[in-house]
């Protein structure tokens, strides 16, 4: 387990280094704060090492905010590492202003030749959200521009895929079965947005690659092949998501099963994670074909814990997943 007695912990991303050692980016904010809903706004992002994603060396942060003004100036936020051509790694991450409220998200990117020394790769973000297919603040629809927690890896296409979570401008187009809000309804217009790159530089944005199923934001995404099926992991809060969603859920960790790494995914056969605290939860291979989920507690018995747990066995039953 990864818990500091002076700050909470929360979301998470991990990279393995050339010796196999994993690292673990996550975000911190002081416990004065005393309100965890406050974390948000002091977020900076953490940095740990292990051998066996139980024991943890804290290292030192990777990232903290900018100073005014910047476009990341107000917190920085969940992201994902990956190593670039030329040998340095480049963290993505999601940085909000001051100036805007800490409202509007955007993608950023700092590089490291050493896992452990970051820096600012460029002085603005390399993604934002389009508007001819990413709903905008000025939509007033939601309580922010959702634009984060970017899951970068390159394709079988040779292209480097970012997935970020994300709300549709169209909204629902069609009401569902019965229980489902009707078309527009803005709890159901979380779609994983897309953008690609040949260079993990210069990046250009797509249309999403999912349509609005039932939830109000799909947090933190990631795709993974476990046993040869593909498939995309995300999370949301139950006031965040559609009745019919909410009395399909028995935590905040969904899983679909798809046809690649791209989609499409049914979300007819979406299924959740039977765990009453865990969210914004990894799947890593910490082993060849074994799989465990590696995410934070959040709150047990009326209290948030903000703590990283010890990781989760995860098997494959036929296209779902469930915790071993």
């Amino acid at each position: 387990m990864l818990r500091l007695p002076d700050h909470w912990v929360w979301d998470s991303w991990p990279v393995r280094d050339d010796d196999g050692a994993h690292h673990l980016f996550f975000l911190r904010a002081s416990r004065a704060l005393v309100d965890p809903e406050r974390r948000h706004r002091r977020a900076a992002i953490g940095h740990a090492r292990s051998g066996d994603l139980v024991q943890w060396e804290l290292l030192p942060d990777a990232l903290v905010t900018a100073d005014e003004p910047a476009w990341d100036d107000g917190a920085t936020w969940t992201g994902s590492v990956v190593r670039a051509d030329d040998g340095t790694w480049r963290l993505f991450y999601t940085g909000v202003s001051r100036a805007e409220g800490w409202l509007v998200q955007r993608v950023g990117v700092a590089e490291s030749d050493d896992l452990v020394t970051w820096r600012r790769r460029g002085a603005g973000p390399v993604t934002e959200a389009d508007a001819r297919w990413y709903e905008k603040l000025s939509a007033g629809a939601w309580f922010d521009e959702a634009w984060r927690d970017p899951w970068v890896f390159r394709g079988d296409d040779g292209l480097w895929h970012m997935l970020v979570t994300a709300r549709s401008a169209a909204g629902n187009p069609a009401a569902g079965e019965s229980g489902t809000p009707a078309a527009g309804d803005s709890v159901t217009r979380a779609v994983i947005g897309h953008a690609v790159s040949a260079d993990l530089d210069t990046w250009e944005v797509r249309p999403p690659l999912s349509e609005p199923a039932g939830w109000g934001q799909m947090e933190v995404p990631q795709t993974a092949v476990v046993d040869g099926v593909p498939f995309l992991i995300f999370c949301c809060a139950d006031p965040l998501q559609d009745p019919r969603r909410s009395t399909q859920a028995t935590g905040g960790m969904w899983f679909v099963p798809g046809e690649s790494l791209l989609g499409p995914w049914d979300f007819d056969a979406a299924g959740t994670f039977d765990h009453p605290s865990l969210y914004a939860a990894r799947l890593i291979e910490r082993a060849p074909g074994e799989w465990v989920l590696l995410g934070f507690s959040g709150t047990v018995g009326g209290a948030f814990q903000g703590e990283i747990l010890d990781p989760i066995p995860v098997v494959r039953d036929g296209l779902a997943l469930r915790l071993a």
